[in-house]
């Protein structure tokens, strides 16, 4: 028996007649303090009894009276239905000792059905929200405490989106979500507003604050950023092992106390003080924690003034968001932020509230010479430095001298191209040439498992759908499983280990001369391997030009899914050079996005530049655990394409080339001889002699007939139609069917060709593609750059249609990269020609 998923409701949602539980009040200040006065509090039962004639307010009944609330008020109130209690009272005792408990008669006891029993489960269930800067170690230390592995990269981008995880710990179920690194709260990158409207929408229960130890100054910023929405929160120094190694000290508890909020040192690594972080977090949201309490940061004796009396007017109002306390608010309109202006426009005393905000601020400038951003930057960066003038003492020993000795070798401006270069051709290499021989071995054994599979079952569709659908097509791309994680591994160990972002630095130039910036760089890397999460990673770029334009052109970055394509056709066709060739693909991809990038700055996305701005984080040495780890995820993601998608395909390929079935006028004859065949040799065994007097047959026949039943299927009239547009580029109806089922994933090119060129006397594809004739090496070499450039993926379009924020870009791609990849396959195939 499992217990009903509940999913948290609000007062708000709850219709009229309706009854419910109230499970926790959100919110701030006087608001908050007034709803549990009136009776809202947890346990208590709630009914809807009517709704005004515009719905807002609407008339409750609590503790025996009536009471109107606001539909902004009564979604602050998170409720339950009463009629989820028993599936509620199953999940905590499975919460609590993995078994149901049958004997306690709680099940069929009318105690359970008190409003505290419905919170049996649901008051122990803890949010939890993890904030932080890029690179402060947030993503391992929410690795270590769910459980999950989410690849930890040295470089700022990694967590494109919201990770979720969960576990239970001293009968608290905890639910946290890793959100996106980012420096600060404000609106300028998508990192910023998604943390901020995460906090704002879901209002978790606790935020721990990732903070460097050893940065501890710059990284402290964000935490003030977080103590103006004053939620319960505990800061993880996270990587205090790094602080301690440098010779600094840090009174980490006084800290605390001063700006009231408690600070537990961690090693997410290590797992040290993780138990005292989640005691920590438990001790908060039971409100038993002491040094937990909100501050006010002092902006100074200019800025303070006009803070609070923006504070005084809008506290004064009973419409304004209860999700943050009216003095952020008052902040955030005095720096003009442009979504938290959207957010409260709604609100009937808006247009006085900015009024007066407008004015603060001119006032604010005359006075200073600086804007509002610039004086309470100033003022949280002098509350920072004057706390820990007090807690912290530096440190004797240089943490960065390591990292300033290496960079100086791979920064430098004649060495940092060579070793890059020489970086990525040894990636290339060794993918190519070390993954050779675990392919041979895999191909070996499929060749075996089919043959053993062809001996055991007899002709019909069933065998030929095993051997030529299922081994023919999915066998084809599993042999490339190796080369897959050996490229994973290079990439891994650069991320992790903080080469990544260097790489970004040095060709900031050469990206700034495409009409972009080295933040541009990490993302086309990391289109290497997938160009979906690579697409996502543009998030990180602050300029709408510059991201719109690394999106289009990260599909020419040739993916892990190309690798069995090239692998394939450069060791068939050019075995003496297939490396070279390897490398010249990914060459060949990274100079059509240079080259599309300057034609797109030239012409409709001219403007919106900004500066490079981007961390260069301490090389650290990954751990053997963490790449391998990375290294096989990439690899079980591979597989399970296998057994999906990959497989499905393949069938729906073999289902479109086996029928129609088709019969020759010469298939009897052919038969009739077959069998005149066997029956004479039969008969000449027996009387002992092995002669016969009629030709044995060649198999010719067969073959013939073979190629003859693709060509009429389906599939081979789908390719038909398609060939007079491909025959200019060297390929025939086979390798415009491949080409077409490629959209679904381009791994699925490797298995159509599987499919279509299966033979019994050739097991390897390698060979029989040889053999076949169709391909020559300049038409190999015009199949694989048109692979390279042609429509991404459909997953990938629709990463494109998503982060573009507009579809028609999604059919802009589609459009512009097949028509591309077919000029480019034309003269790759007409030059060839001339050779």
């Amino acid at each position: 028996m499992t217990a009903k998923k509940t999913n948290s409701m609000k007062l708000s949602d709850l219709h009229n007649g309706e009854s419910a539980i109230i499970v926790k009040v959100y919110g701030h200040g006087g608001f908050r303090k007034r709803i549990l006065e009136m009776g809202f509090v947890r346990g208590q039962k709630v009914v809807s009894i009517l709704n005004s004639p515009l719905k807002d307010p609407v008339k409750y009944s609590i503790m025996g009276y009536e009471v109107s609330l606001r539909h902004s008020e009564a979604k602050m109130i998170e409720i339950l239905y009463e009629s989820e209690a028993d599936d509620l009272i199953v999940a905590a005792n499975i919460a609590r000792d993995n078994t149901i408990v049958q004997n306690d008669g709680c099940l069929q006891s009318n105690a359970c059905h008190k409003p505290e029993k419905h919170l049996a489960y649901r008051k122990n269930i803890i949010n939890v929200a993890l904030v932080g800067n890029p690179n402060s170690g947030k993503t391992s230390l929410f690795n270590a405490l769910s459980g999950r592995s989410e690849h930890v990269g040295n470089y700022g981008g990694v967590t494109v989106d919201a990770k979720k995880g969960h576990f239970n710990y001293k009968g608290y179920h905890i639910n946290i979500t890793d959100l996106p690194g980012t420096y600060s709260l404000s609106a300028y990158s998508p990192e910023e507003r998604f943390v901020r409207k995460h906090i704002f929408e879901k209002m978790p229960d606790i935020i721990i604050n990732a903070v460097v130890a050893s940065n501890i100054e710059r990284n402290l910023y964000l935490t003030t950023e977080l103590i103006d929405l004053n939620p319960r929160m505990v800061v993880a120094l996270n990587m205090y092992d790094e602080l301690e190694a440098s010779g600094a000290r840090l009174n980490y508890e006084t800290l605390g106390e001063m700006i009231g909020v408690p600070m537990i040192p961690t090693v997410a690594k290590s797992r040290k003080g993780l138990d005292v972080l989640l005691d920590t977090v438990i001790d908060i949201f039971e409100n038993r924690n002491k040094v937990a309490r909100h501050i006010h940061i002092n902006y100074g004796t200019t800025t303070e003034p006009e803070i609070s009396a923006l504070n005084d007017m809008i506290r004064a109002s009973n419409d304004v968001p209860q999700q943050f306390p009216a003095r952020y608010w008052a902040i955030k309109l005095l720096e003009q932020d442009l979504e938290v202006e959207r957010i409260l426009s709604k609100c009937k005393d808006y247009s006085q509230w900015k009024k007066f905000s407008d004015k603060a601020a001119e006032r604010l400038k005359n006075q200073t010479n600086d804007d509002v951003e610039t004086l309470i930057s100033d003022a949280k960066y002098g509350f920072i430095a004057g706390a820990l003038q007090e807690t912290h003492i530096a440190g004797t020993l240089d943490s960065n001298k390591k990292t300033r000795y290496i960079d100086r070798l791979v920064t430098n401006k004649w060495l940092g191209f060579p070793i890059f270069i020489l970086l990525m051709w040894f990636m290339f290499m060794a993918t190519f040439y070390l993954g050779a021989y675990p392919q041979e071995w895999i191909e070996t054994g499929i060749e075996k498992f089919g043959n053993l599979i062809s001996e055991g079952i007899p002709d019909g569709p069933i065998k030929d759908l095993l051997i030529n659908g299922v081994i023919g097509g999915v066998g084809s791309v599993i042999v490339f499983l190796p080369n897959i994680w050996i490229l994973y591994l290079f990439i891994s160990f650069m991320e992790d280990s903080g080469y990544m972002a260097r790489a970004a630095f040095i060709m900031d130039k050469i990206m700034h001369k495409m009409g972009l910036h080295g933040k541009s760089f990490i993302p086309l890397i990391m289109g290497f391997g997938c160009n979906v999460p690579a697409i996502m990673a543009t998030r990180t770029i602050e300029s709408h030009s510059s991201r719109l334009i690394t999106i289009l052109i990260n599909p020419f970055m040739s993916c892990s899914a190309r690798i069995p394509v090239f692998v394939l056709l450069a060791g068939t066709f050019f075995p003496h050079h297939a490396g070279t060739v390897l490398i010249s693909m990914y060459l060949a991809g990274i100079l059509i996005a240079i080259i599309t990038a300057k034609v797109f700055r030239k012409t409709f996305l001219k403007t919106d530049e900004t500066p490079f701005v981007m961390e260069l984080p301490p090389y650290r040495m990954p751990t053997a655990r963490t790449t391998l780890k990375h290294m096989w995820d990439k690899g079980e993601q591979y597989l399970k394409k296998m057994g999906g998608i990959i497989l499905l395909s393949s069938i729906i390929i073999w289902f479109l080339s086996y029928y129609p079935q088709t019969q020759s006028p010469n298939d009897s004859a052919i038969e009739t001889a077959q069998t005149e065949y066997r029956q004479k040799n039969i008969f000449d065994t027996a009387n002992g002699s092995a002669q016969t007097d009629l030709p044995a047959p060649s198999g010719k026949e067969d073959a013939d007939e073979g190629a003859q039943q693709y060509e009429q299927s389906y599939l081979g009239r789908l390719g038909k139609f398609f060939e007079p547009v491909m025959k200019p580029l060297g390929l025939n109806w086979k390798a415009s069917v491949a080409i077409l089922t490629g959209l679904v994933a381009k791994e699925v090119v490797v298995s159509t060709l599987g499919v279509l060129y299966k033979n019994e006397e050739e097991a390897a594809l390698s060979k029989t593609l040889l053999t076949s004739g169709d391909f020559t090496p300049q038409s190999a070499l015009s199949f694989m750059i048109f692979v390279l450039i042609y429509v991404p993926c459909i997953a990938a379009l629709a990463a494109i249609g998503q982060e573009a924020g507009n579809k028609k870009w999604a059919l802009f791609a589609v459009v512009y990269n097949t028509t591309l990849a077919w000029v480019a396959a034309f003269a790759v195939y007409t030059i060839g020609g001339l050779f």
